[in-house]
């Protein structure tokens, strides 16, 4: 065998290697229920969320390691089996953990009429939550 046939058997080989770890990561996902998520209503904002997952959620009530229970869930998938709420769904719950609290990124706001020598600057930052999702329960 020449060097070219090597070559384009080990490219090969990892190209089926890649498939196959690709496969077996797929089946630990399902086994262990990571495709379940939730479509979940914080303070007038929606947020699809999985567990383990961190979310920056407006200012909420509660200090850093408080516990917190989102009952407002209108969408929620189990491994493919998709409940709608009307408008949320009875008995669902997600909760979470408060981790800390934050502030965004600097919005400036300038406002100017031009040959009035008017001009403002002001700058903002909003405060949000960041919130860890523990457990979502249907």
């Amino acid at each position: 065998m020449t060097l070219l046939s090597y070559r384009f058997i080990s490219l090969r080989f990892v190209f089926l290697l890649s498939f196959y770890l690709v496969y077996l990561h797929l089946n630990f996902l399902k086994q262990y229920n990571i495709f379940m998520y939730a479509i979940i209503n914080i303070a007038g904002k929606q947020f699809k969320v999985t567990k383990d997952q961190q979310v920056y959620a407006p200012k909420l009530q509660g200090e850093a390691g408080a516990s917190v229970e989102f009952d407002e869930v209108l969408l929620a998938d189990d491994n493919g089996a998709v409940s709608i709420g009307a408008p949320i769904l009875a008995g669902a719950k997600v909760s979470g953990k408060i981790l800390d609290h934050v502030k965004g990124d600097k919005v400036i706001v300038f406002k100017k009429k031009r040959r009035k020598g008017y001009k403002k600057k002001n700058g903002h930052r909003q405060d949000f939550t960041k919130v860890l999702i523990e457990n979502i329960t249907l």
